[in-house]
């Protein structure tokens, strides 16, 4: 008797591989000069152009037809579906990533002169910045600045009509994760031990699930971004569903959640798509090198 062998289903890859992997070549090919260069950037032009092409057909058609069309809505909220839609311009990213990415565009110019600019948050087509430096005095340089950021931002960014400055604030004191300290025996305050610090890595988001003493269960995810590590439950403030899925952008210090775009600020979980959600945040301490977070007591 005779058999056929099946065909191995291939595994496969993640949204974070995927991501590296363009990444990685976007980096080779800055690395080339001359004619390689502009071969292999019109070769990713010519691929974009016949894929945007494509998936602009697709979407289209798709929204002729009403089963579709629920169908496409449910596409959209899959990161690596929404990513692709964005990256080609099918849909309009949220306005924080939007925003972001035009004054990257500006940057240049302002540290150029000594300056540079912070985006805190959007709320009801008014973008919040901070002006740093040049950017905030009163000469004639600091108000060309000033002037660009604005004009950047409204003529770019379809939800913003409106800029707002806000108070620069005081430089916080830098203590070092090594120097705190929480007591010797937390686990009476309700406090858990984590992780290793040395596993929780910089610019990253590390998921975590913590059993107190009491015997109470958690989900959480640790940010650690710019030297401090922030500790939230794994719940986006939205519709409650996880959050180790989420985009860090350590440029800009926001975390995007992966299932319907909500934008967050990375370190203090204040909701920048809308005011009223916020993240909750567990209180974090550093001891010998380990993560304390406290889960109650």
């Amino acid at each position: 008797m005779t058999t056929t062998a099946q065909p191995q289903t291939a595994t496969e890859p993640s949204f974070e591989e995927l991501a590296k992997r363009v990444d990685d070549a976007a980096r080779r090919v800055a690395e080339l000069e001359g004619p390689a260069k502009e071969t292999a950037e019109e070769l990713k032009r010519a691929v974009e152009a016949i894929h945007r092409a494509g998936l602009i057909t697709i979407v289209r058609r798709m929204r002729q037809d009403e089963r579709a069309r629920e169908l496409l809505f449910e596409l959209v909220d899959e990161p690596v579906v929404r990513m692709l839609l964005s990256l080609h311009g099918i849909i309009r990213p949220d306005p924080m990533t939007e925003a972001t990415r035009v004054l990257e565009s500006v940057r240049p110019s302002l540290q150029s002169h000594g300056g540079d600019v912070e985006l805190v948050r959007i709320e009801d087509g008014v973008a919040y910045v901070r002006l740093h430096g040049a950017c905030n005095g009163c000469s004639m340089v600091s108000v060309t600045l000033r002037n660009g950021v604005e004009e950047a931002l409204i003529g770019n960014v379809a939800g913003i009509h409106k800029v707002e400055v806000l108070p620069n604030e005081p430089s916080p004191t830098l203590i070092p994760l090594s120097a705190l300290r929480i007591g010797p025996d937390p686990r009476q305050e309700g406090w858990v031990q984590a992780a290793p610090l040395e596993e929780v890595p910089a610019g990253k988001i590390t998921p975590l699930h913590l059993v107190s003493a009491n015997g109470r269960e958690i989900d959480v995810i640790v940010v650690h971004l710019d030297g401090r590590l922030t500790a939230f439950v794994n719940a986006c403030a939205h519709q409650g569903l996880p959050l180790d899925g989420a985009l860090l952008d350590t440029n800009a210090g926001t975390l995007t959640c992966p299932w319907h775009g909500f934008c967050f600020n990375a370190l203090s979980g204040e909701c920048l798509s809308a005011p009223e959600a916020q993240l909750e945040q567990l209180p974090l301490r550093v001891d010998d090198g380990h993560v304390w977070i406290r889960v109650g007591s």
